[in-house]
């Protein structure tokens, strides 16, 4: 019997995805529950940048500078994810615990801005009369800040407590699968709330959004469900002075290796992320591709995104280094966007979607190592709050830039092409999108020299095995 318990718990773990990211610390049944904030973070992302993007624009003809500039609110805040890290680092409960009260608080704010969306909206679209000037910009301001910092609130303590919960052994495959639950809370929500609003209606989109928020504070008040042990302190402990953040940013950043991973998440971000929102325009308006084909471009990037985890799983079990495998992700974006540039001459949509899926890919390699990267730092005072949120911050930032920097060059430099004053040569609609994987190709050639010096630092890395088996089959 027990030769037989033990013969399945080896081919469980073997065959299984993830079957042996749980530990003793944190059992699979409470990893699977934590790992639902991140679905919750999908499902809030899916609707800022997606779904009430879409909504305000074509629906409720909201002008799109106007669009642009509430969708970029929640980057605003991207930046004090660092700050909202240490102070999970240090906070003190009469419970003992740092990591629970700031994923409630950041439930609480998405669900407050979620809640109130719909109405902002209405009254921003002109649908409902009022005497009060700006009162429609004012209220979806308010709304997208509210959710977008419950949204970073959520995610920087969530990581935070997954990194607090887990072995040294464990942490890479449990950041693989927080990285698949957000995969799959974008993908599910953009399927289900793309078929609850096929029939556009204002009763509609209130009931839409405001049962997305109920659903999102239920899933992260299952994920925090006794996933921190009480530990009560006294008054005493409570009121002892606590590390001040400069101090602790000052360790972090001590030796210099942070301040340049930092500084190659926020460039590698940047050059993955500017062809966000030109990919489907580039397929639709270049190569002719109908609104369906592109729309599947999104999951052609989620199947590259998995394989650069199934790559860093069988590197990371013969021991590579992370740094070592973010600079694997970089050369892979430098083979996509040329691929991608190569499409537009041969009119080929197959080499198109090839690049969409290397994209993915090195994207996904690169976030992932640069995230494990980022739990290893070596710090005497700061915790893994504060260098999971400063990670955080460079990404969310350097991401929301570079969208609107992307599509900011791509309509200035088409402009000039159109109008001739960059020759006859270059005088089409291909010459914006190919100026724009062009500087994200010198972007990554950046990064990795930024990177090299990180590579050649660190110390040899013991084998981890993360496994094929640890991905979802």
């Amino acid at each position: 019997m027990i030769l037989r318990r033990a013969h399945i718990q080896q081919l469980a773990t073997r065959y299984l995805p993830f079957a042996d990211a749980a530990s003793e610390g944190l059992p699979m049944a409470q990893l699977l529950r934590l790992s639902l904030f991140q679905v919750s973070v999908g499902m809030a992302m899916v609707m800022l940048l997606g779904t009430l993007n879409r909504v305000m624009i074509v629906e409720l003809s909201v002008p799109a500078t106007i669009v642009a500039l509430m969708i970029a609110l929640p980057v605003l805040i991207a930046p004090f994810r660092a700050l909202l890290g240490f102070r999970s680092d240090t906070y003190r409960s009469a419970l003992g615990w740092k990591r629970i009260p700031y994923l409630w608080f950041g439930s609480l704010w998405q669900m407050g801005g979620l809640a109130v969306m719909p109405f902002a909206l209405l009254v921003l679209s002109g649908e409902t009369v009022h005497d009060v000037p700006f009162a429609g910009e004012v209220l979806a301001a308010l709304a997208f800040l509210m959710t977008g910092l419950g949204l970073h609130m959520t995610q920087t303590a969530g990581l935070a407590l997954a990194t607090d919960r887990a072995t040294e052994d464990t942490r890479p495959r449990v950041v693989a699968l927080l990285y698949v639950m957000l995969l799959v809370g974008m993908g599910l929500s953009s399927l289900i709330l793309g078929w609850l609003l096929r029939d556009f209606s204002e009763i509609r989109l209130i009931r839409v959004v405001q049962g997305a928020a109920v659903v999102g504070i239920v899933l992260n008040l299952i994920a925090l469900w006794k996933q921190e042990s009480l530990k009560p302190m006294t008054r005493d402990e409570r009121a002892a002075p606590r590390p001040r953040f400069a101090e602790a940013w000052a360790d972090l950043m001590a030796g210099g290796q942070a301040g340049r991973l930092l500084a190659v998440a926020f460039i590698g971000t940047m050059a993955f992320n500017m062809q966000d929102v030109l990919l489907e325009p580039y397929g639709g308006e270049i190569l002719g591709l109908t609104v369906g084909a592109t729309t599947a471009l999104t999951a052609l990037w989620s199947v590259g995104a998995l394989a650069g985890f199934a790559l860093a799983g069988r590197l990371l079990a013969k021991g590579q280094d992370p740094m070592r495998l973010a600079a694997y992700g970089i050369l892979a974006g430098v083979a996509a966007f040329s691929t991608v540039i190569f499409a537009a001459p041969v009119q080929s949509a197959l080499i198109f979607r090839a690049g969409a899926v290397l994209i993915g890919f090195g994207g996904g390699l690169f976030a992932v190592s640069t995230l494990i990267a980022a739990m290893t730092l070596p710090t005497q005072n700061a915790g893994n709050g504060l260098a999971l949120g400063a990670w955080g911050a460079a990404q969310a930032t350097a991401a929301g830039l570079a969208v609107a920097l992307g599509g900011a060059l791509r309509d200035g430099i088409n402009t000039l092409a159109l109008n001739g004053q960059l020759g006859e040569a270059l005088a089409t609609p291909a010459t914006g999108y190919s100026f724009v994987y062009h500087f994200e190709i010198g972007l990554l050639f950046l990064t990795l020299v930024l990177l090299g010096p990180l590579a050649r630092r660190r110390a040899p890395v013991q084998p981890s095995r993360m496994g094929l088996a640890d991905f979802p089959t």
